[in-house]
Order: C-alpha cells, then structure tokens, then sequence
C-alpha cells in the first residue's frame, strides 16, 4: 500500500502525541506561564491510538514515533508501546522523550519493542540546561542516556539551537559523534512562541555546518526512505553521526514525509498550519476502515509548504508541547 498526498510525496510516517504534560519546561516548547492542559476526558484511550496505528499502517504508514509532551510520564505507556510494537506491517517504532525518566526505563522500553530514541538535550552545561529547561535535571537526562547506551537502545540527541544561549556548545556536542554511536541533530530555532525577537535566536543550519567544517572532516551519509527531513554527515572515523535540521533555512517541505495526530486526536498535515481536524467521530465506531479513509482523504489535501515566516509568527496555534513538534 502507497500513501500519497496531491503532491506526489509518499506519506509513511506518522507521530503521535500520547499526553501534552511535560516534566520540563524548555523556553521553545512551553510558555513560561504553561498550557491550558487538556482534561483526562480530552486525551485519546491508547485504544484509540491503537486503531489509529492500525488504520495509518493499513495505508501504507511505515514509521510511528510517539511523543508527547514527554510520553513517558503518562500512565500505561509502556504497555501501550509493546501493543503498538505488534501492528501488522509497523517496520519502524521510535519515541521522543526529554531523557529524565530513562535511567529505569530504557530496558523495558526495549523490551516493549521500541527501536530507537530520539533524546531532547540542549545544552551539557548545567546552569545554561536548567535555563533553557527550566528544571535543574540535567544529571537525570546525562543518566537516562548512558543508560540508553548501556541497554543497546539506538538513540539520537535532538540539540536546538539558539544564538547567544548554547550556540557556544556545538564543538562539544559534535564531539560526542566522536566517542558514542550515536546521532547529534542540530535543529533550527523555530519561532513556535511568538516571541518577538525570535530571528536574532536562529542559527541557521548552513552557519552550523561552516563552524564545524572548520574543526571537522565532514562526510555526507546517505538516509533511507522513511527517515526524517535532517542532512547527515559524519566525522572521519566517527562512530556516530551529525545532522542538520533547517525548518526556515531549508524549507524542507517538497520531502516532507508525515502527518502527526495530536493527544486530543486532531490530524495536522504540516505542523505549522492552522488547520487540523478531530478524528474522534471517526474512532466511536472502533472501525479502523473508517478512520483510514479520513487519513486518507486529509493526506490528500496536505499543503504543499508550510508558510513559516515573520509575517505569520503573531498567529501560530500552538504550543509544541500541544502537538508532539
């Protein structure tokens, strides 16, 4: 089965967001004042995840990443991931998380069948991590990723990258390519929180990759179908790899591969639109035939591009906590 939208991109990738709580509260993610929570009547039953996996696979959806929030702090998650782990024609199950509740989790979430994470760490310096975080854990997070390491679970480092604030800790971020076998992703600020001089924050990918250039020998690598929007490059004779995200600078959209369902159960085709769709209708009849034919239909009417520009930051939706990024 093939998944295409109107543009002829093939659709094989689907995250969903299991809860919008969070035990953080990074600057690019939360406002300092939180979020409207959703009420517990609000938030899809894993068995409504389940027959959304069920339906989005059935179309031709390869990959599911489920994130949140921080996925791990809902109750029942792990029993959750081993259920989804076992959908007929699922290939890829990945999970975002922020790292804090690793330490005892990473060995029975590779026990329930996941196959990769992708850590959220912004900076190795304390001070700077509780600033950008909010919370002083980042010993937590260091040990939930030696603990990754520790199980054999595959993992990435997603790094965001601000100007002025953790700029300065891209060299040691890179480094760490160097000693693990692991992937470090450099992503774009992405002005998700209006806030108004979000562009002196941005550094832009290809800055990125002129100052590591100048330190590094850098080797392109090649990615497979189903994998995300990032340029890849490694060190010459790294174990791990380096990766660039460049939502502004890029303008990645004619590879876009996804479509993300939120922890209310709204579809959104580009995360930055401000269209979405509930598909709770959809999921009271428990028929999963019925679920994939609205995926299917608002696949096909996926926009082209994302139109994320200064002139649109005064009226963006959402939080990113409230969809999953």
């Amino acid at each position: 089965m093939y998944l295409a939208d109107n543009c002829g991109r093939q659709i094989n990738y689907l995250r969903l967001s299991v809860t919008d709580r969070c035990n953080m509260r990074c600057v690019y993610c939360m406002p300092a004042a939180g979020i409207n929570k959703l009420r517990h009547a609000e938030i899809l039953s894993y068995e409504q995840f389940l027959l959304i996996a069920k339906a989005a696979v059935s179309l031709g959806i390869e990959k599911i990443r489920v994130t949140g929030g921080e996925p791990l702090v809902r109750t029942g998650i792990l029993s959750f991931l081993e259920q989804l782990a076992k959908t007929s024609g699922l290939e890829q199950l990945v999970l975002t998380t922020n790292g804090v509740l690793l330490p005892e989790m990473a060995q029975r979430l590779k026990d329930a069948g996941v196959q990769r994470l992708n850590i959220s760490l912004d900076s190795l310096i304390p001070n700077m991590f509780a600033q950008l975080t909010r919370r002083e854990l980042l010993p937590q997070v260091l040990a939930g990723v030696a603990a990754a390491e520790k199980v054999g679970l595959p993992y990435k480092i997603n790094v965001v990258v601000m100007r002025g604030r953790n700029d300065n800790e891209i060299l040691d971020f890179a480094k760490l390519t160097t000693q693990h076998h692991c992937t470090v992703r450099f992503i774009e600020y992405m002005p998700v929180l209006r806030d108004h001089d979000w562009e002196s924050l941005v550094v832009p990918s290809r800055e990125i990759l002129e100052h590591l250039n100048r330190h590094y020998q850098l080797n392109p690598v090649e990615r497979g179908d189903s994998a995300g929007p990032a340029e890849e490059f490694a060190i010459g004779g790294a174990p791990g790899k380096i990766g660039v995200i460049a939502p502004l600078s890029g303008h990645f959209c004619q590879g876009c591969n996804r479509i993300r369902i939120s922890a209310s159960g709204h579809v959104k085709t580009c995360l930055f639109s401000d269209q979405g769709t509930d598909l709770s209708p959809f999921l009271s009849s428990g028929n999963s035939i019925n679920v994939a034919e609205e995926l299917r239909r608002l696949v096909a009417i996926k926009p082209a591009h994302h139109h994320l520009n200064s002139n649109l930051v005064t009226h963006l939706p959402f939080s990113m906590v409230q969809i999953g990024g």
